[in-house]
């Protein structure tokens, strides 16, 4: 079932779980994360980012693809553009048939964020699509665009205002986390999250889950947020496998799914950690 953003996270919030949402680039990489969340009986977003969109007929290969297996899963599946910058992205988005869009104003001053977020839910809610937009700023520059490196935490007080006039599905919010491989354990302001949570309106996300303590992750779950990001660790698991790919295989020409099959089994391992973790398993 493809659905959308505000569908999933809404019953998160309020059975205090949190829906693993993990971007993804090919086959390889929905197919294995697809399966595993069938399996585990969990919904489950599947994120995709501009620059992979971008590419030689990247939303066909990315947007078609999945609306066609989609169907054939018995769990909710959303369909999520991730991290766009811009209007025009929203709208090639809408048009191959995403489900949920995330606008990501959180660079720009408190009033000019309003106004573009605003300005998606206008383009999106008369069409079913649920938008996610950022307050406050989750900093890191690896998910090939510009992004800032540098993160600033979510005001609680200006939360209230935030949603009432944008009229958002749900709120990426900055409490500790960053884009990509940290360097250093984060260490989440769950005092802040308590506080963003009381006067929020709709269910909070967390981007940067990847790295961040599993105990840290779940008293943010208990705290509203209802969507964790997951990117990084599933590439470091890819990567893990393509390694040991490599020192398997003997023959100059090996069979496509004897190369891939590390892959897909370090990836499905990390990917039914992150479900069991957010306590997204047996959710439907």
């Amino acid at each position: 079932m493809l659905v959308s953003l505000k569908e999933v996270v809404e019953d998160a919030r309020a059975q205090q779980y949190a829906v693993p949402a993990f971007d993804c680039i090919n086959d390889v990489m929905v197919r294995t994360i697809l399966d595993k969340a069938e399996q585990q009986r969990s919904p489950v977003i599947l994120m995709c980012l501009e620059h992979n969109l971008r590419e030689r007929k990247g939303f066909v290969y990315l947007a078609e693809y999945i609306k066609a297996v989609v169907p054939f899963y018995d769990i909710p599946v959303v369909l999520h553009l991730d991290h766009a910058m811009d209007v025009e992205l929203v709208e090639e988005a809408i048009k191959f048939g995403f489900s949920s869009v995330m606008i990501d104003g959180s660079s720009l001053p408190f009033q000019n964020n309003i106004a573009l977020t605003k300005r998606v839910t206008d383009l999106s809610h008369p069409r079913g699509i649920s938008v996610e937009a950022e307050l406050g700023h989750v900093g890191g520059a690896e998910l090939g665009g510009d992004y800032g490196s540098d993160s600033k935490l979510t005001e609680p007080s200006q939360v209230e205002a935030f949603i009432e006039k944008t009229n958002v599905d749900a709120l990426a919010v900055s409490i500790g986390t960053s884009h990509g491989v940290y360097q250093a354990e984060p260490f989440l302001n769950i005092e802040r999250t308590k506080e963003i949570n009381k006067v929020s309106k709709v269910p909070l996300v967390l981007h940067g889950g990847s790295g961040t303590p599993p105990d840290q992750i779940q008293k943010a779950i208990e705290n509203g947020i209802s969507k964790v990001n997951l990117y990084a660790d599933c590439r470091i698991a890819m990567t893990k496998g393509l390694k040991e790919s490599a020192k398997q295989i003997r023959r100059i020409d090996p069979l496509p799914e004897d190369l891939f099959a590390p892959v897909k089994e370090h990836l499905a391992h990390v990917v039914e950690e992150k479900i069991i973790l957010l306590r997204s398993n047996n959710r439907v």
